[in-house]
């Protein structure tokens, strides 16, 4: 899937959400929802923002940080699961839980 393709499968499951905006950055893509800055499309994968709450369900999955390079690496932003990808209702809700 090309990496626009990804972009706009991500933004279709996702347009439920109230304020959905994408915007270029990093080389690729950030998501908001409204004024809140939740997630990131790099190189065909999403990663969401992530809080103590929400992040032990992402490393029950091993998902990766977000480090498009050595020298910047974000660890509060996780790979999505492929199986999450998979079901547009658990994307939307995990996204919702990003935006919170």
């Amino acid at each position: 899937m090309s990496t626009d393709s990804f972009r706009d499968f991500i933004l279709e499951q996702l347009a439920p959400l109230p304020g959905l905006r994408c915007k270029r950055m990093f080389g690729g893509y950030g998501l908001y929802c409204g004024e809140v800055f939740f997630a990131i499309l790099f190189d065909g994968r999403l990663y969401f923002k992530t809080n103590p709450a929400t992040l032990a369900e992402y490393l029950e999955y091993g998902a990766a940080v977000f480090a498009p390079s050595e020298k910047q690496v974000l660890k509060n932003y996780r790979e999505v699961p492929v199986d999450i990808l998979e079901d547009s209702g658990r994307l939307r809700f995990w996204a919702e839980k990003a935006v919170r």
